[in-house]
């Protein structure tokens, strides 16, 4: 019979030392049975190749996103059960929102800590995770938002104004304020 100590776990990131640390971490609470891939499309090559029982992946990817690389994942019929757990630094509310409704069993923030990651892959469907601590404010959420779709748009206001559906001088007003708390 398999433990959960046994079971086959797949490390998706496109960073070799965040790999290494949560292997590390994993194995520090005794999985051992750890596979890792630097991009989604070599992720999608070890997935259909061989059984994994999950799958830790981060958010952002150069090559493709972890969310495009979970609704590959869940577009494959014998992949669509793999539970998969989102690891990243992007802590934006819509994009935990999204990766949950696409099939994610959680979304954690890095740095991981193991008992994070080992509580977020063995928690029983029907239980919920603890609130975080110290939840950044919804003005927060939108400013985070907001600025990350400026840097996207390499500065460009006009651009980034465009894509948020707003005003230019209104995204301008909320650039020039400070963050909030």
């Amino acid at each position: 019979m398999q433990t959960e100590r046994d079971m086959k776990i797949l490390v998706v990131d496109d960073f070799a030392a965040t790999r290494k640390i949560l292997i590390n971490t994993l194995s520090q609470l005794g999985y051992n049975n750890t596979d890792e891939a630097d991009d989604g499309y070599s992720a999608l090559v070890k997935l259909k190749s061989a059984i994994f029982d999950f799958v830790v992946l981060e958010w952002n990817m150069s090559k493709m996103s972890g969310m495009e690389l979970l609704e590959q994942i869940r577009a494959v019929p014998n992949l669509k059960q793999i539970p998969v757990l989102m690891v990243t630094e992007d802590v934006l509310q819509e994009n935990i929102v999204a990766a949950v409704k696409a099939g994610a069993i959680d979304y954690i923030p890095k740095p991981a800590d193991a008992d994070d990651v080992e509580n977020a892959l063995f928690a029983l469907p029907e239980t919920k995770a603890n609130p975080p601590e110290n939840p950044m404010s919804a003005d927060r959420v939108k400013w985070e938002h907001i600025h990350r779709v400026f840097e996207l748009c390499n500065r460009n206001v006009s651009e980034t104004a465009r894509r948020l559906k707003m005003h230019r001088r209104t995204l301008q007003r909320i650039l020039s304020k400070r963050s909030p708390r």
